[in-house]
């Protein structure tokens, strides 16, 4: 029931988000968010390196994860939300999520290779200028620019990381 409600909200916040969108320069970008569901340690990895990456780059990296029931939250390194952070009604209330969402970055990455509905609503209301992740068909409301990447995270970081990078 909650997710029927988050999906409504999620489609009113797509309608009513006007934030400015385009993407800049790689190279002139300061802030970069990273969001995406923690999974397994193999993921946990591959994120951490990723946002390595972006700071050797000069990047200012936030990031946060939505933890799913009896997954473990690994090094307990990044903010995260949860289930029980999604009232009755579909609404997140999770102030950390939300302050997330809320922040304007210059790139926003979402490292999931599958839709995730409570990233998705975040990701409709994200002030990000330039959002940025997997292709899938009815993705193209809440990206400026999709990858089509082989269907595992490694990929879709380095195809993420690949084109971003071109952006001049």
């Amino acid at each position: 029931m909650k997710l029927r409600f988050l999906k409504s909200r999620t489609s009113r916040q797509l309608r009513k988000n006007k934030a400015q969108r385009g993407s800049i320069p790689y190279k002139k970008a300061l802030t970069v968010g990273v969001i995406f569901t923690i999974a397994d340690r193999q993921k946990h990895d591959q994120v951490k390196e990723f946002i390595h990456k972006l700071e050797q780059d000069g990047k200012k990296v936030r990031v946060i994860s939505f933890l799913p029931e009896k997954r473990e939250n690994h090094e307990f390194l990044f903010d995260f939300f949860t289930i029980k952070d999604v009232t009755v009604w579909g609404k997140i209330t999770s102030h950390n999520a939300l302050q997330f969402s809320e922040t304007p970055f210059d790139y926003l990455y979402y490292l999931d290779t599958e839709p995730n509905p409570l990233i998705l609503y975040l990701l409709a209301r994200s002030q990000a200028k330039c959002r940025v992740g997997r292709f899938w068909i009815s993705g193209e409301p809440y990206f400026e620019l999709m990858i089509d990447s082989v269907g595992n995270t490694r990929s879709l970081i380095d195809g993420i990381y690949k084109y971003a990078t071109k952006l001049t």
